[in-house]
């Protein structure tokens, strides 16, 4: 009887610690991303978001996912010192981004775009489930600028 209860409480105890293992991943954008082209539909990349021990995330380049149609560029041309002519495997696009004071928000970055070489200021928002993220890039005001989503890449995770 005695170690029934132990049996029960052990279970009881590690689904709770892993739903709330759960809750958290939903509530940071941290892990791998798979970018898709707000033109195309296609997916264009994997992006894995790290965040430092100050709480600023960045992202990195760490898959290109060929197109129809379209032969992915090895190396960003356009962009700006110090990335031009940098491989795109391995960029870092994603600077300075801090969680913004309203939950599942993030702001302060910028988004580097390694095919125009231009750089934008970023906010993101990540849905309810954690599953997709929303990337605004902007010029000035966040009115003139464009989205993209970003699905939560739930595949064999990319090194």
């Amino acid at each position: 009887m005695t170690m029934n209860i132990l049996k029960t409480s052990f279970i009881t105890c590690t689904l709770a610690l892993s739903s709330f293992a759960f809750a958290a991943d939903n509530d940071d954008i941290t892990g791998q991303w798979r970018t898709i082209d707000d033109k195309t539909g296609f997916s264009k990349g994997i992006v894995e978001i790290t965040k430092n021990s100050k709480g600023i995330y960045t992202g990195k380049i760490i898959a290109i996912i060929p197109r129809p149609g379209y032969t992915p560029k090895t190396h960003c041309q356009k962009c700006p010192s110090p990335y031009t002519n940098q491989p795109i495997l391995g960029l870092e696009v994603l600077h300075n981004m801090r969680a913004a004071k309203t939950p599942k928000e993030y702001e302060g970055g910028t988004i580097l775009d390694p095919l125009s070489g231009k750089v934008y200021k970023s906010k993101i928002k990540l849905n309810a489930t954690g599953s997709r993220l929303t990337m605004r890039g902007f010029v000035g005001f966040e009115l003139i600028g464009r989205s993209q989503t970003w699905m939560r890449h739930h595949g064999t995770p990319i090194n």
